[in-house]
């Protein structure tokens, strides 16, 4: 890649191979299960790692403040926002069973786990989207290609058509805005 405008086309390449019937399927099928969990005063969980705990973060704050239009705040928790629970746990036990912890805490069933993961291997998110998947929770996934081995716990993935990072994360951020905009379309 030599510069600013083959970076571009590639992300709109990227972006184009995203705009498939699987991916579209697949985000209507979680707006759907967030929009019932939510109505159903069920508990929407988020998490990842890294950049996809920025993103995890991102999700929430729209959620629980506002995307585009007024509404009432939406019960929604990032997993990977409170840095006691997240350091505690993990010195006194383990960093891959960190969110799986909080899954136990705030989960509920009918409620919707929503994992982030590029390369879909992250550990503590696979072992929290196996603890919400036990308890009843729907599992959504945000992946790369392939999905990983959240593949096997999810019941709805979405994975980008990459397998490289911040390509991944760009329709990443286009699929989580496409379905906060849809969530709050549901109770605006």
């Amino acid at each position: 890649m030599s510069g600013l405008n083959d970076y571009l086309t590639l992300s709109a390449d990227i972006l184009r191979q995203a705009a498939n019937p699987a991916l579209a399927q697949g985000a209507e099928q979680a707006v759907a299960a967030i929009v019932a969990a939510l109505k159903a005063d069920k508990p929407l969980l988020v998490c990842g790692n890294g950049g996809s705990a920025a993103d995890a973060m991102h999700i929430a704050g729209e959620l629980v403040g506002r995307f585009l239009k007024e509404r009432p705040a939406l019960r929604c928790i990032c997993l990977s926002d409170n840095a006691a629970i997240l350091t505690a746990w993990s010195n006194d036990y383990s960093y891959d069973t960190a969110f799986a912890r909080q899954v136990q805490a705030y989960g509920q069933a009918g409620g919707v786990f929503w994992g982030i993961s590029t390369s879909g291997n992250s550990a503590n998110v696979v072992n929290a989207a196996q603890a919400a998947r036990a308890m009843g929770m729907t599992v959504l996934s945000l992946t790369g290609e392939g999905g990983g081995k959240l593949a096997a716990h999810s019941d709805i993935l979405l994975a980008a058509p990459s397998r490289h990072t911040p390509l991944i994360q760009q329709v990443h951020i286009c699929l989580y805005h496409y379905i906060c905009e849809k969530i709050e379309a549901a109770f605006a």
